[in-house]
């Protein structure tokens, strides 16, 4: 069904409780997928028994972690409150990883509130027990315009480690088409094109390449504020993990950890509190099991029981 998207449901609690009683988690209980054994858990991030128990014992050799960056969407706390509930949830992911680990969090920075809480995340990070790897910009091709400001087209990504953790090399559909680096390679000039492995070039620290989910896109699950478009999840799955892997990702919100573990055959532990999410995210994957989408373009998960929107 086209046409018809959920509202965002940070912003309409009519239409949250209406989805309510159609959700099969509540706070506290797990989800069990028959057939890959991922799992969905109704639970708070920042709880370490809640946490433990989606785990079961299996480390997680990669946690994506999206957290809600506390500037326009739910709920918002002083930034002091933020990075205390910040490190909370950090310290339950690390009980949750194995030795030899990657984490990855998406943070965003408020251009018009002192660039917070980004700089105050770095910040608090530093006193955990990981190595900074990387900061990743993905520029989004759709941005918010403005006629007095730059206009704003970026996501942040920060990257930390733990022991020595798996990496796979990554190349995106971009050719290679930039000529002139030079290097000498067995007594013979040779330029950068010659020298890759394939004939498009590896991502950087700058990802070009990845279009903002919008409600176009098949991928796009209305009702979400804050989705992450699935070809950057699974960029970071295929290259920080191995097949068979555990991941975990602690704010479900769209299901995008999920969708991409099921398609690069890993094992997805995720969770949100809200249990609208988690029943967003155990559709999503149903329904890429049953139509091979990945999303519901402008239609919505909650069709079979809700139907039509716009005649409501």
């Amino acid at each position: 069904m086209k046409g018809t998207p959920l509202p965002r449901l940070d912003r309409d609690p009519a239409m949250r409780e209406r989805l309510l009683p159609l959700c099969r988690l509540r706070a506290g209980e797990v989800w069990t997928d028959p057939t890959n054994q991922h799992r969905v858990g109704c639970l708070d991030a920042a709880d370490p028994a809640q946490m433990a128990r989606l785990a079961e014992g299996r480390p997680a050799t990669l946690a994506v972690q999206d957290p809600p960056y506390n500037l326009v969407a739910f709920h918002q706390q002083r930034l002091d409150e933020y990075v205390t509930w910040c490190r909370r949830w950090v310290e339950v992911t690390l009980d949750c990883m194995a030795d030899d680990a990657s984490l990855y969090v998406w943070l965003g920075a408020d251009q018009r509130h002192g660039f917070g809480p980004l700089p105050d995340f770095m910040i608090m990070m530093r006193d955990q027990p990981l190595q900074t790897r990387s900061f990743v910009t993905l520029r989004n091709q759709r941005g918010y315009g403005t006629q007095k400001n730059w206009m704003a087209v970026r996501q942040e990504l920060l990257i930390y480690t733990r022991g020595a953790p798996p990496f796979t090399v990554q190349y995106t559909d971009i050719p290679k088409i930039l000529r002139g680096y030079y290097k000498e390679v067995d007594g013979r000039r040779t330029e950068n094109t010659e020298r890759g492995r394939g004939k498009t070039i590896r991502p950087g620290n700058v990802w070009v390449d990845v279009q903002q989910v919008f409600y176009r896109l098949e991928e796009n699950v209305s009702g979400c504020y804050a989705q992450k478009p699935l070809l950057a999840i699974e960029r970071i799955v295929a290259a920080a993990s191995n097949p068979g892997d555990v991941v975990l990702d602690s704010f479900a919100h769209s299901g995008t950890t999920l969708l991409a573990c099921e398609r690069l055959n890993r094992r997805a532990l995720t969770a949100d509190i809200d249990p609208v999410y988690c029943e967003l995210t155990i559709r999503r994957l149903e329904h890429y099991r049953t139509t091979g989408t990945i999303g519901w373009q402008n239609g919505h998960a909650f069709e079979p029981e809700l139907g039509d929107l716009s005649k409501v």
